[in-house]
This record gives C-alpha cells, sequence and structure tokens, in this order.
C-alpha cells in the first residue's frame, strides 16, 4: 500500500494504492495518525487506485473517523467497483460520508 497526500480547499487529501489489509493497515494507520494535528483536520480519502480493502482497512477508516469526531472531517472519494462493494456490504456506505469524485468530495 503507497500513500501519497496534497492538500487543497483546506482538506488533506489522501490517495491509496495498492491493498488494505492486515498486512499494510498498521503502517497505514500510523501514517494517517501522523497527518492528524492538533487543529481542525479535513481528510478526502481517495480510493481510486486501491485493489482490495479487507475488514482490517475498514478498522482504519472508522478509528480515523473516531479520532476526528468533534474535531474534523472525513470524506471517501472515488470508491472502484469492488470497494464500493465491500462499502455496501459492510454498511460503511451508510455510516461515512462517500462521494463518486474527489472534486464533489471537496466541493
Amino acid at each position: 500500500m503507497q500513500l501519497t497526500y496534497s492538500e487543497k480547499n483546506g482538506y488533506k487529501v489522501v490517495h491509496f494504492e495498492g491493498s488494505l489489509d492486515t498486512v499494510t493497515s498498521p503502517e497505514v494507520e500510523k501514517t494517517i495518525n501522523a497527518l492528524i494535528d492538533a487543529d481542525t483536520v479535513k481528510f478526502v480519502f481517495n480510493f481510486d487506485k486501491t485493489r482490495y480493502m479487507s475488514s482490517s482497512g475498514l478498522r482504519v477508516l472508522l478509528a480515523t473517523a473516531k479520532k476526528l469526531k468533534g474535531k474534523g472531517e472525513l470524506k471517501i472519494s472515488n470508491l472502484n467497483e469492488m470497494i464500493e462493494e465491500v462499502f455496501d456490504i459492510s454498511g460503511f456506505n451508510q455510516i461515512l460520508n462517500v462521494y463518486k469524485t474527489e472534486e464533489e468530495a471537496l466541493a
């Protein structure tokens, strides 16, 4: 899993490339936690290049959303068909803010 990020419209936009699974989740969570500072933090997580997401990856998203509660925001964008199915089955599309495109999430 490779993460890259940039800042746009007051959001930290994080692009996930590869698989978010049991092996990669601990390092991904560590990297995301390093991006969360004491001030209000707004994220857009872009999954357009994510090939696979396991329950460990979903746990990272849930933990991030909980950390940001009351001091930030988490938006999810660009779910491919496979990742969208994981969100649908798990119900994460009902508890997280999911957008079709990064541009839509940034608006």
